[in-house]
């Protein structure tokens, strides 16, 4: 059986988490094949240094993904593995104090060295320098990383190949990261000016005239929220999957059922959306598989 083919038969026992999983393959499907689709991507957790950076990037690059809301997380490990540094596999049981004294900072069994986060910084500076004191003045997230993905040379990179698609991303929570660490220090030098104003108002832009909106949602927290409620203006979006380990009952917006949005205004129907509980760096390339297979047919 083909990745799809499995999918198609979850789909059809209609329950539990095999229903739910065949669901988000169909609705992703039609998210991708139906050009009238805007899709937008919002990734929160360690989804770049976990193993997602191809898929997504391959995704931005063949078009499927028209826009990314991510946390500054994610977009730090981008860059990292732009300036030719690895993530290294360690072990959740791993003794933390040997590891700071190691120069090792883990992410629960991933590690990144701190050599690379003192190289990111001088990088930053570089490409921040090359950017003109103008534009520093007032400039969104979105457009920082377009001049960021412009210089990077790692046809890989997610930054890079956003930039070459015209595909924003957004990063509201920037400055939450080793990066917006590295940009605060550098504006208390230098012009910079990151203008939250701005990535709102090109998502909003790019999705209220739309035909259609899809939204994937990996993980949760802000990006989650920002990439639904700039659709509130246009009736909400018209699709959406979203994967979480994050419970329900708490009622944090992270676990929060897409039902939920509905009465906000930031999901039109619940007939097309679906929330999977599960990993998203296992269920996300299975769900893709599926549904690229079911486009290519």
């Amino acid at each position: 059986m083909t990745v799809s083919d499995l999918a198609e038969q979850m789909e059809a026992a209609k329950v539990l988490g095999a229903g739910r999983f065949g669901k988000a393959a169909s609705i992703l499907a039609e998210m991708f094949r139906d050009e009238n689709y805007t899709n937008i991507i919002s990734l929160a957790g360690p989804l770049i240094p976990g193993g997602l950076r191809t898929v997504i990037r391959d995704l931005v690059d063949e078009r499927y993904v028209n826009a990314i809301v991510s946390t500054g997380a994610n977009v730090t490990h981008d860059v990292l593995e732009a300036l030719g540094h690895r993530h290294i596999v360690g072990s959740e049981t791993a003794d933390d104090t040997k590891l700071r004294k190691r120069g090792l900072s883990r992410i629960y069994d991933l590690l990144v060295t701190q050599k690379s986060i003192e190289a990111l910084e001088k990088a930053t500076y570089r490409m921040l320098n090359r950017i003109p004191e103008s534009k520093r003045r007032n400039i969104g997230s979105y457009e920082l990383l377009w001049e960021f993905g412009k210089q990077v040379s790692d046809k890989n990179s997610l930054l890079h190949t956003a930039q070459a698609r015209g595909a924003p991303i957004f990063c509201p929570g920037i400055f939450d990261s080793m990066l917006g660490l590295h940009l605060w220090t550098y504006s208390r030098l230098h012009t910079l000016f990151v203008n939250p104003f701005r990535d709102f108002s090109k998502l909003v832009d790019m999705t209220y005239e739309r035909k259609k909106v899809g939204v994937v949602i990996l993980g949760g927290g802000m990006p989650k929220h920002q990439a639904l409620i700039a659709n509130t203006y246009r009736g909400g979006v018209d699709a959406a999957i979203q994967i979480t380990l994050d419970r329900a009952d708490g009622g944090g917006f992270s676990g929060a059922p897409l039902e939920e949005a509905i009465s906000w205004g930031k999901i039109k129907t619940p007939k097309k959306l679906v929330t999977v509980v599960g990993d998203a760096t296992v269920l996300f390339p299975l769900l893709t598989a599926a549904a690229l297979d079911r486009v290519a047919r």
